[in-house]
This record gives structure tokens, sequence and C-alpha cells, in this order.
């Protein structure tokens, strides 16, 4: 059950991130002029990928091992909603990141501020997979207690 209560800690702290970057962040960048607005996403895209991409496989590897421990099912599917951020990221979410990436901040234009409106809509998905995977864990966690 340890391997249950890891990957609960992982999905929690992958929402916690996620919810946070929608609810705070997003609005409070949306409020910076087109230069500092691109500026501050590309930083905090760099640090938020570093920190949320390993919580996800972690949850889904401790998710995984759950299942394969306890064979109950529900583990495996709160870790494969938990790694459906990663082709949700690469297939939908990358080709945003890949635009503003490549924008220079000295010359941004209403149309970065564009992007990463659309961004955040796009983010508040994997808020929503990290919500759902963390309590697909917390409902198989009590209901196996």
């Amino acid at each position: 059950m340890l391997f249950g209560q890891l990957a609960l800690i992982a999905a929690a702290a992958f929402t916690g991130a996620a919810v946070y970057i929608n609810v705070a962040e997003q609005p409070a960048r949306l409020q910076l002029d087109d230069r500092a607005l691109l500026t501050e996403w590309k930083l905090a895209y760099r640090r938020g990928f570093a920190m949320q991409a390993p919580l996800a496989i972690v949850g889904f590897v401790c998710g995984a091992l759950a299942a394969w421990q306890t064979s109950n099912p529900w583990w495996l599917s709160g870790a494969l909603v938990l790694v459906a951020n990663w082709p949700f990221t690469i297939f939908v979410i990358m080709p945003t990141n890949n635009e503003l990436m490549a924008m220079d901040p000295s010359i941004a234009t209403t149309q970065a501020h564009r992007f990463v409106e659309h961004w955040g809509h796009l983010h508040a998905v994997r808020s929503a997979l990290g919500l759902i995977a963390a309590l697909l864990f917390l409902i198989t966690s009590v209901s196996s207690a």
C-alpha cells in the first residue's frame, strides 16, 4: 500500500502546482505588458516543466506498482490519468509552447498575449487530469483501508 500512498502524494503535488499556475500565476501574468508577459512565461515554463514532469512519472510508476501489488485496477486507472498529461502536453500543448519559445520578448506583440492566454486554457486540462488522478488514488486508498 506504500506505493499507492506515494502515488497519491505525487498526484496531489502535481495537482497543487497545476492549479496554482491556473489560479494565481496565469492571471497575474496576463496583467503584464506583452514583453514582460512573454519573458515571465518562458522562465516559469522551464521551472514548471522541471517540477511537474517528474511528478507525473513518479505518480504513474507508483500507481502502477500499487495496482500490481494489490491487483486493484483503480490504482492503474489513476496512474493512467496522471500520465495522460505527457501525451496531452506533447501533442496538444507543445505546438503552443514552441510558438511562445520562438518569440523574442524584446519585440513581443499582442500575439504573445493571445498565445499565453490560450496556453492557460490548455494548461487547465492538466490541472483537471491531475485532480481526477488524485481523487482516484484517494478513493482507492480509502476503500482499500
